[in-house]
């Protein structure tokens, strides 16, 4: 479901535009470089809400193709083991915190995340920006007609929201190189400014990673289950359980067969590196006693 924009069309490798589309108080270009910190390894911008989305729009404004990661417990884990995730880590423009484990094992290595900053919020946050600017939105990904509601909810939520187009692509799309290339060039073709892709980990990054400067989209962000949420598809962990740092908990109960190896057995690695790290971290303090 597609909505033509009224930009030029660009070719399918064309580089950022030079000049930002509209005057905004904006310095020269997109700031890149602002405080990044590292937990068991992973890069994580440390920034607010407020600067996150200013990043973000900045992006928009200069119009240079990026994308932005959300590291979590399974993301670190996989970080460990899989060099091509740190790959796409390397490329991305903005990595923000996702889940308050993230955040408690910043606090005991100290180095204090000034907020927690998950796709499943940010793409609340992101459309109203989006709806208060002026900037389009793309949903990509989640099952055959799932995205096409969460684009009703979100209208609904942010009157005057401009949602140029969605699409679910096929299990295994991922694998034709020609579907990727079909995904393009729609993307190409209705022009939007924000991509929200919800692909699931590692799927998501790797396609970002792989066709985001094609695609000529100033921001795509990997959000996940986010359109199960936002659609009502399916339900999200109660605040209380967000806040306490187990939504985990409450996606394993729901989803058992297709999480537990996950949650239970690959990214239990989380707790090891975090104990090793500690320990490091106590040692040169030993020393000095």
């Amino acid at each position: 479901m597609l909505a033509k924009d009224t930009k030029a069309e660009k070719g399918p490798l064309d580089d950022a535009a030079d000049t930002p589309k509209a005057a905004s108080g904006v310095g020269k270009g997109p700031t890149d470089a602002h405080a990044r910190i590292e937990i068991l390894g992973v890069p994580i911008d440390n920034v607010t809400l407020d600067e996150a989305l200013r990043r973000i729009e900045e992006r928009v404004l200069w119009e240079r193709p990026g994308y932005i990661v959300t590291p979590n417990v399974d993301h670190i884990c996989r970080w460990q083991r899989d060099a091509r995730f740190r790959e796409v880590y390397s490329k991305a423009f903005l990595s923000l915190a996702d889940g308050m484990p993230v955040l408690w094992a910043g606090r005991l290595l100290g180095k204090r995340i000034r907020a927690k900053l998950s796709g499943s919020d940010m793409i609340f946050h992101v459309s109203e920006l989006a709806a208060r600017r002026g900037y389009s939105i793309f949903l990509l990904g989640a099952a055959e007609g799932v995205a096409a509601k969460a684009a009703e909810r979100l209208r609904q939520t942010y009157p005057g929201l401009r949602i140029v187009g969605v699409h679910s692509p096929p299990y295994g799309f991922e694998k034709d190189i020609y579907r990727g290339l079909g995904i393009v060039r729609m993307l190409r073709a209705a022009q939007p400014d924000i991509c929200f892709v919800a692909l699931g980990a590692p799927k998501q990054e790797h396609w970002m990673r792989r066709f985001s400067k094609a695609s000529g989209v100033p921001v795509m962000m990997g959000v996940g289950a986010s359109l199960d949420f936002v659609s009502g598809q399916v339900k999200r962990a109660p605040r209380w359980m967000q806040r306490a740092g187990l939504e985990w908990l409450w996606r394993l109960c729901a989803e058992p067969r297709r999480l537990w190896k996950r949650y239970l057995v690959d990214d239990s690695l989380f707790f090891l590196l975090l104990a090793q790290a500690m320990l490091r971290r106590r040692r040169p303090s030993a020393a000095r006693g």
